[in-house]
């Protein structure tokens, strides 16, 4: 019987013990924490959207990956199997009004227990406390945990180690200089689903910080999110920017800044907007004909404000484009490890059509630790269930 050894017990790396696990396989699962799938179950704080209701065509274009692979791996285990899987866990499946795909209950936790029951009752095993340090002069895998140093042989590995955002849960991205001094291309990791940096004024921070700016549309790159966002300390984040994370990655990379736009009032129309301010005449103080004729609220009023320094035009046309397309400049990203996701990671050229490095025979990789990247949603989750089921098939069947 094949032994593989599956280091990273995050969704990915359950997901590849699965999958191996029923090609007959024999499993043994590897985390550095004290407990698995730590990233998982802070994501289900909030409610765990593990896939999205749409249709799966335009589902799998939210990806941006520069490999086809990834897509092929969505279509063969895509939203509809993962609700389907979920129910064969016994946890049904909650469609909200969005069309996020949840688990009843919402949270992480009753389906983690029963996911890890399952790969129990079939033979997995689950070592919690490994570090994962590399390979020894044999190509066995080497493990610092804290009754020393553990090597374990193995006829296959799976690496599926995450990304490099939210260290204090397991994805340090330490994995990438061991990698790296292997002869694996790995592409410099970029945060992804962030918040973004703005050099707000003391009187914006003093009035608006942690204020919500809702029911807008934001633009940048080409690319529009309808949502909401969060006025905070450093600049924004949250609901809307989330999408638009890789084109105002690719400007500021580009331009060291970028300037994204708001549309602070997308049911109304610009001519119709420019009329109630024409109507409100300007006799008005600005806030006044922006919270009466704009119906604009104290978060939006104050972003005008911010925008313009104080002195938002006076001419209801000139105004009333200005709130239909407002320039926001932001200075940079917020840091990597305050991050959802990364992109970045091993280059898919490292990989074959298998998930397996061409430069280390027999190791493969699944999930963040790739080279792609996805908005929040359910896209997230179901690339990394996919990525780990073809790689535990594939480990399991060379």
């Amino acid at each position: 019987m094949k032994h593989i050894a599956i280091i990273g017990a995050g969704p990915a790396g359950l997901m590849a013990a699965e999958a191996a696990l029923e090609a007959g396989a024999r499993v043994a699962i590897y985390d550095a924490m004290p407990s698995p799938a730590r990233k998982f179950l802070m994501a289900g704080k909030s409610g765990l959207n593990i896939t999205h209701s749409e249709d799966e065509a335009l589902f799998r274009e939210r990806y941006m990956s520069p490999d086809a692979r990834l897509a092929e791996m969505v279509a063969a285990f895509g939203p509809g199997d993962i609700v389907r899987w979920m129910a064969g866990l016994g946890i049904e499946a909650h469609v909200g009004s969005s069309g996020r795909v949840f688990p009843v209950g919402m949270k992480a936790s009753p389906l983690l227990r029963a996911w890890l029951a399952r790969l129990g009752a079939g033979g997995a095993e689950l070592h919690t406390r490994h570090r994962w340090t590399g390979w020894d002069a044999g190509r066995r895998l080497v493990f610092d945990t804290p009754e020393g140093e553990v090597v374990v042989a193995a006829d296959a590995v799976i690496l599926a180690l995450g990304g490099a955002s939210w260290k204090r849960l397991g994805s340090d991205g330490a994995w990438a200089d061991i990698l790296a001094a292997r002869g694996v291309e790995v592409e410099a990791f970029q945060p992804s689903n962030c918040g973004f940096l703005v050099d707000w004024s003391d009187r914006m921070l003093a009035g608006q910080e942690g204020a919500p700016v809702k029911g807008v549309v934001l633009s940048a790159g080409g690319a529009s999110a309808r949502g909401d966002f969060v006025i905070t300390k450093a600049g924004i984040e949250s609901g809307a920017v989330y999408p638009l994370s890789a084109a105002l990655r690719a400007e500021i990379a580009a331009k060291g800044e970028a300037v994204m736009s708001l549309d602070l009032a997308p049911d109304t129309e610009e001519a119709v907007l420019a009329a109630r301010l024409a109507a409100a005449g300007v006799k008005e103080s600005a806030s006044n004909r922006l919270r009466k004729a704009g119906r604009l609220d104290a978060a939006k009023i104050a972003l005008v404000n911010e925008v313009t320094r104080g002195a938002p035009p006076k001419e209801a046309g000139a105004l009333a484009g200005l709130i239909k397309a407002l320039p926001l400049r932001l200075t940079g990203m917020a840091p990597l490890d305050a991050a959802i996701s990364t992109a970045g990671g091993v280059a898919w050229r490292a990989l074959d059509e298998q998930l397996m490095l061409t430069a280390l025979p027999g190791v493969y990789c699944a999930g963040e630790m790739v080279a792609w990247d996805a908005p929040t949603g359910g896209y997230l989750l179901t690339a990394c269930l996919a990525m780990g089921r073809a790689a535990g098939r594939a480990a399991a069947s060379r």
